[in-house]
């Protein structure tokens, strides 16, 4: 193939993923409410029912589909970038796992390209564990594009949903989690190196009622793929932003990426800048179906810890200084 043209097969690959992640919920939920009241009435009809019936689905585990996961777009979404993902150590498929995902950055695509697809060989990497991205559980009360995201192995990051997966389907899940969520997202700036997650033990006490080890990732220039307008904090952004994050579970973000197509100097595309992801070393976790306070705080620091660790070691590697350290906020 001409490398121009693979260049633009490559920004389409992940300009329809953006455009998909924007509007595909709301693009749907539009068109079936006009059909409604059109001859082609059933249609919706049909879906809303089937919608009733599928409900909690999402919070059972999903639809998984290899098919939709293993699509060679995501192989052009990987080259992008492009994105790598590193084994610092093995899973075995007799374990469960929680693992969290840092930093968020603004749509978190590595997270999406190495979990929710196979395009860099996770289950190659690691045979027999099945990886599940949780995501924000409203995105799943979007007709079609709930059915959509599933297929990829996404689940709502719900107590109900993640607490399914890790009691009641065997070993060898892998759940992850964007642990900063929305807060962090905020902080997401090129050469940033800050997560929010020394108040979010939730993830912990999970993993301490199921009995699954947590594992530290980091996804070394995650932060890097798009520049973001940070608002003063007593700017009116600034407290919109705060406003969505609190009532809605996201924070919208001003964010400048590149053009698909053209010199143009801004775009929705993130920037081609590469993207290492690190699954570091598991944390033997014991079951504790009530665990104490005491407990949490333990094994939070135990992670910590280990995400310190992780970052220091794999740095140099993936193109930052020796005096770069990752901040928790």
């Amino acid at each position: 193939m001409d490398d121009s043209v693979r260049k633009h097969v490559l920004s389409i690959s992940v300009f329809q993923w953006v455009m998909t992640f924007l509007l595909m919920g709301t693009f749907f939920t539009i068109v079936l409410l006009y059909l409604l009241f059109t001859s082609f009435w059933i249609i919706p009809v049909v879906y809303f029912t089937f919608l009733l019936i599928d409900w909690d689905t999402p919070v059972k585990g999903g639809r998984r589909v290899q098919w939709v996961r293993r699509w060679t777009i995501w192989k052009h979404f990987r080259d992008y970038f492009p994105i790598k993902l590193v084994q610092a150590a093995p899973l075995s498929p007799d374990r469960n796992y929680v693992l969290g995902c840092h930093p968020h950055g603004i749509f978190s695509v590595s997270s999406f390209c190495n979990f929710a697809t196979e395009a860099t060989g996770f289950s190659e990497i690691y045979p027999g564990v099945r990886p599940w991205l949780a995501v924000l559980a409203g995105v799943f009360r979007l007709p079609i594009y709930r059915d959509y995201i599933m297929s990829a192995g996404t689940i709502p990051v719900s107590k109900d949903s993640l607490q399914y997966l890790l009691s009641c389907c065997g070993t060898g899940n892998a759940v992850f989690i964007v642990v900063g969520g929305a807060a962090e997202s905020l902080q997401s700036s090129p050469g940033e190196h800050s997560v929010t997650l020394s108040n979010r033990k939730g993830f912990v006490r999970l993993a301490l009622e199921n009995g699954a080890d947590l594992v530290p990732v980091y996804s070394f220039g995650e932060n890097d793929l798009y520049e973001q307008v940070r608002f003063s904090p007593d700017s009116w952004g600034w407290k919109l932003q705060l406003l969505f994050q609190k009532h809605v579970g996201f924070a919208p973000c001003l964010f400048k990426g590149t053009a698909v197509f053209g010199e143009a100097s801004w775009g929705l595309n993130p920037f081609p800048r590469p993207v290492t992801s690190v699954v570091g070393k598991p944390i033997r976790v014991p079951h504790c179906p009530v665990p104490s306070e005491s407990e949490v705080e333990q094994y939070h620091a135990l992670y910590i810890q280990g995400l310190k660790e992780l970052f220091d070691e794999y740095k140099v590697s993936c193109g930052l200084s020796a005096s770069d350290s990752l901040k928790v906020i």
